[in-house]
């Protein structure tokens, strides 16, 4: 038996038959497709490196001059002149740094700590009293409880009291400096708008044998302190005997 040619399906048919339609949704787009997308996300790059640049440039001129120590050091007590200043600038958030505009603020004013080099100053590194012979400033910082609510201002006089600490059982309290004076005051016990707990910032003078037990109370976190009467005479009397 034989079949004829007519009847057999041809190669290129059957190949033909065999091929699946190409489906538009599952093309790759074409390099001449992807060019508009690429050529867009470039001018996106290029914009954003220049809106970058741009900040930098004008934060980088946003500068002020501030009053910063020329000396190597200078110690407490020491009395400011103009050789001891030298300005410096900076840029962004600079807390409470005196201007250089302001440096009359800190001429003929006196050293509460040591002072260097580049230091930066703020009002809380001066004071209009000279440390008097025999006396220390000492910085503190209380917590809730451990000052009078009441807001305290300088010249208050209090008595520093030191206290066992939380995991000291049986300890005895006593009496650190007797009658101390405030020089300077910053912060409170409660926040004056939310009344939240805050921290209150104290620079007490005491005398120079007390220094170093208050300075180490209060960062042990052992230091009390209790509001005395005004008419109450410090342990160390002001520079030129005032009381």
């Amino acid at each position: 038996m034989s079949f004829s040619s007519s009847t057999r399906p041809s190669a290129s048919g059957a190949r033909g038959s065999g091929k699946a339609p190409v489906s538009g949704s599952n093309r790759l787009p074409a390099s001449r497709e992807r060019r508009p997308a690429l050529a867009a996300l470039a001018v996106i790059l290029i914009l954003l490196g220049a809106a970058g640049s741009a900040l930098i440039a004008l934060r980088s001129g946003d500068r002020t001059d501030y009053v910063a120590i020329n000396p190597a050091s200078i110690a407490p007590g020491h009395k400011i002149v103009k050789e001891d200043l030298a300005r410096g600038d900076l840029a962004g958030k600079t807390g409470a740094m005196i201007p250089w505009a302001d440096r009359d603020k800190v001429l003929n004013k006196y050293t509460t700590g040591w002072l260097f080099r580049g230091q930066y100053l703020t009002l809380a590194n001066v004071t209009a009293e000279p440390i008097p012979a025999g006396g220390a400033l000492v910085g503190v910082t209380l917590e809730a409880g451990r000052a009078p609510s009441m807001l305290l201002q300088g010249g208050d006089i209090l008595q520093v009291v030191q206290v066992p600490a939380v995991n000291q059982a049986g300890g005895a309290s006593s009496i650190l400096v007797a009658a101390a004076k405030v020089m300077d005051v910053s912060g409170g016990i409660s926040d004056a708008k939310t009344n939240a707990n805050s921290t209150l910032n104290l620079t007490i003078l005491v005398p120079t044998s007390k220094s170093t037990a208050v300075a180490a109370a209060a960062a042990a976190k052992t230091l009390v302190v209790v509001k005395l009467s005004e008419s109450t005479p410090p342990d160390v009397p002001p520079a030129g005997g005032a009381g």
